[in-house]
């Protein structure tokens, strides 16, 4: 009886917690780049040349973004590594 209770306690446990470690990242993908200047450089990691391992990141402002046809608040939480300026 008492492994019983222990095994359903354990289960509760484990189903209480996973919708609160599933729910941070979500929440991180709604909140876009952080809001700074107009002059502000956001800087995105970019996919590396054809036969290179090195990453490369490239700093524009939200402007020059757009005009790559990358949306600056889709791209943060999987690309974004600084703000400058």
């Amino acid at each position: 009886m008492a492994l019983n209770l222990s095994a359903i306690a354990l289960s509760l446990i484990v189903v209480a917690a996973s919708p609160l470690s599933a729910a941070q990242p979500e929440s991180d993908l709604r909140a876009g780049a952080p809001e700074a200047g107009p002059d502000a450089r956001y800087c995105l990691r970019v996919d590396p040349l054809t036969g290179s391992n090195i990453e490369r990141i490239r700093c524009w402002t939200r402007e020059q973004w757009a005009e790559q046809g990358v949306d600056i608040d889709k791209e943060w939480a999987k690309e974004g590594v600084a703000v400058k300026g």
